[in-house]
């Protein structure tokens, strides 16, 4: 097996992000909400729930991991009163793709885009599926054949890998979901309820979250880190590319190379559409 470089398997997580993300657009969103959604939030779990089948709100609840307390309950089950997980699997890809393809323009008709997706689906059906909820109902489903669809599937695949591994890494630091968004709030130099996906919750919430890091010595009186919390953060991150980088395991150095070079054009074009 190939091992790679860390700096470039944070460098594919650069890559395939704003890929997978597309997922989180208006266009794909209007899908789901033609179906009979009442909002984002619906369509955003019936989308990305969708391969852990009907599962309960809790199962969904501990998978995603960083939600506050309540906010799944409100989305599962009612979505699966008016669209099936299969069929928001396929509304979901067909919503991302019409998405990705809007972004790319004549990108999404290009030798390297087949080639990228070709790579990026090599690899992200190869990585091992153990303690990855998420990742492992993802794999169950069957490749899409159309090019830009299958890019991004694979990039759906590899974020999620990642994503179940980060969930490990929060675990393993005694990290919590709300405490990991208000470390990223901290990071960007935000204070918490600055921060936009946990904006929203109750002041008090906010602050005994806080609180609770500033007590554990990660988070100082002006609400900026503590050497000891950039240092947890900073380990953190590399725990995460760390457990992400067995899904490139099966390319090789050239061709993990090669599959950056042909993600970078798509990445910035989604990123200057998006900005």
């Amino acid at each position: 097996m190939q091992q790679h470089p860390q700096a470039k398997i944070h460098r594919m997580f650069e890559l395939v992000e704003p890929i997978a993300t597309v997922t989180f657009s208006e266009m794909a969103n209007e899908a789901f909400l033609a179906l009979g959604m009442r909002n984002y939030w619906d369509g955003y779990f019936a989308g990305r729930a969708a391969p852990l089948g009907p599962a309960p709100a809790a199962v969904v609840h501990a998978v995603f991991y960083n939600f506050a307390d309540g906010e799944v309950a409100r989305h599962i089950p009612w979505v699966w009163g008016k669209i099936t997980p299969q069929e928001a699997v396929a509304v979901r890809e067909r919503g991302s793709t019409a998405a990705l393809r809007q972004r790319i323009g004549e990108l999404a008709d290009s030798p390297g885009l087949v080639r990228a997706a070709d790579l990026a689906t090599r690899a992200a059906v190869s990585a091992p599926v153990e303690g990855r909820p998420l990742y492992a109902g993802l794999r169950a489903l069957d490749v899409p054949e159309e090019p830009v669809a299958r890019l991004w599937h694979a990039a759906t695949l590899l974020r999620e890998h990642r994503g179940d591994g980060h969930n490990a890494a929060l675990l393993a630091h005694g990290i919590g979901g709300t405490e990991a968004h208000v470390l990223m709030a901290v990071s960007l130099g935000m204070r918490a309820e600055e921060f936009g996906r946990i904006h929203h919750l109750p002041k008090a919430r906010l602050t005994a979250v806080v609180d609770g890091l500033r007590g554990r010595g990660l988070v100082d009186a002006a609400g900026g880190f503590t050497d000891a919390g950039r240092e947890t953060k900073q380990r953190i991150e590399a725990l995460t590319d760390e457990l992400a980088a067995p899904a490139y395991d099966v390319l090789s150095a050239d061709e993990l190379d090669e599959l950056a070079a042909g993600l970078e054009p798509i990445a910035a074009a989604v990123w200057a559409f998006d900005n």
